[in-house]
């Protein structure tokens, strides 16, 4: 088997060259304005400013266009509604453990004062 020579070359740049050279930006992936209007997009900090200022035009409840839909669709982009509901879940079940409780020591006292009543009754 004859063995075959092989060149690699690799190019390398310095840190202000790779800069000046290669486009890290990820422009081709945003469309920075809107479709419908051809407007620029506002920043973060502008849409907040737009929201604090119609925060109270916006409905309460609704399937879109409400505080209701904001709170859905952020919670469930953070993840943040399953946590709420497994920790509802688990103060219900709570409840419903401290409601039996309750109820057994109520019966237990119940009982009491009836052998209490019926022991002084047939003295």
């Amino acid at each position: 088997m004859a063995s075959q020579v092989v060149n690699l070359n690799k190019q390398v740049f310095e840190k202000r060259q790779y800069d000046k050279t290669i486009n890290t930006s990820f422009t081709q992936l945003v469309q920075p304005t809107s479709v419908s209007t051809g407007s620029v997009l506002p920043s973060v900090d502008q849409f907040f400013d737009y929201y604090n200022q119609l925060f109270f035009d916006i409905p309460k409840f609704g399937v879109t266009n409400s505080h209701e839909y904001l709170i859905k669709t952020s919670q469930d982009y953070i993840g943040a509604s399953n946590v709420a509901n497994d920790e509802i879940e688990a103060l219900i079940e709570e409840i419903t453990q401290l409601r039996q409780e309750n109820l057994e020591l109520n019966q237990q006292l119940l009982n009491a004062q009836t052998n209490i009543v019926t022991t002084s009754t047939s003295v």
